[in-house]
C-alpha cells in the first residue's frame, strides 16, 4: 500500500516532468492523475458539470466525478500505482531530481 509520503512525492514527480521528458504521459494518463489527486486532496467533485464546449474542464470533471465515493487513501493508493504502471522507476528518478515528500 502506498504511504502518505508515497503520494506526496509521486505528486511532485508528476508536476516536475519535464514535456519532452523520457516518459510522456496521454491525455487519459493525465485525467487519471488529476482525478486521483484531486479526490485525494479535496474529496468528492462538487459543482455543476461545464459546458460541453468546455472541452478540458468538463473532461476534468467527468473524470474526477467518475471516482465519487473513492476514500482519500484509495485515491492515493491509486494515484501512486498508476505511477508505478507508467514510469516504474520515478522513485530513483525522484531522487536525482532531488524531491522530497
Amino acid at each position: 500500500m502506498a504511504s502518505a509520503s508515497d503520494f506526496a512525492l509521486a505528486a511532485k514527480f508528476v508536476q516536475s516532468m519535464p514535456k519532452d521528458g523520457p516518459v510522456k504521459p496521454t491525455q487519459d494518463d493525465r485525467l487519471n492523475f488529476y482525478k486521483y489527486y484531486k479526490q485525494a486532496t479535496e474529496g468528492d467533485c462538487k459543482g455543476d458539470a461545464p459546458w460541453a464546449i468546455q472541452f478540458e474542464a468538463k473532461a476534468k470533471h467527468e473524470a474526477w466525478s467518475s471516482v465519487k465515493g473513492l476514500s482519500a487513501d484509495e485515491a492515493k493508493v491509486k494515484y501512486v500505482e498508476a505511477l508505478n504502471k507508467m514510469y516504474p522507476s520515478w522513485k530513483e528518478e525522484a531522487n536525482k531530481l532531488g524531491l522530497t515528500a
